[in-house]
């Protein structure tokens, strides 16, 4: 086992990395959660796309990073929940990222979506990280 005890918080360090290098493209081993939360960066404009590549094992997200004028459209992601320390919030005290300019990306039971969806549709979950 190579010992990532936080799957999540690798993808989101690798995609900082990538982006604070400016590279096009970031490769994260794929899950479902992964997944899920590629979709929630693809739709608010944060990459641009990203396709699941089967390697056999366990599978591979390549993520097409958004760059405008040279500038990654990720200022910064942040792990909210972890491990070690798990944080979830009800609707009524859904994160607010830069007032309301970011988005913290939840899980919860109608699947993962940001703050803005899950105020709409009154749900709370784990917070799985931030991002702007």
């Amino acid at each position: 086992m190579s010992g990532i005890t936080d799957p999540i918080a690798d993808m989101l360090t690798r995609i900082r990395n990538a982006s604070a290098a400016r590279l096009p493209v970031v490769d994260v081993p794929a899950s479902n959660l992964k997944q899920e939360i590629a979709r929630v960066l693809k739709e608010k404009g944060f990459i641009k796309k990203y396709v699941v590549v089967e390697d056999g094992k366990q599978g591979i997200i390549k993520m097409l990073l958004r760059y405008t004028g040279g500038v990654s459209a990720i200022q910064g992601i942040q792990r909210v929940s972890r491990p070690g320390l798990r944080r979830y919030t009800n609707a009524e005290k859904l994160p607010k990222v830069l007032n309301g300019l970011g988005y913290a990306i939840l899980s919860t039971s109608q699947g993962v979506m940001t703050d803005h969806e899950a105020r709409k549709q009154n749900v709370g979950g784990e917070v799985l990280c931030k991002v702007w």
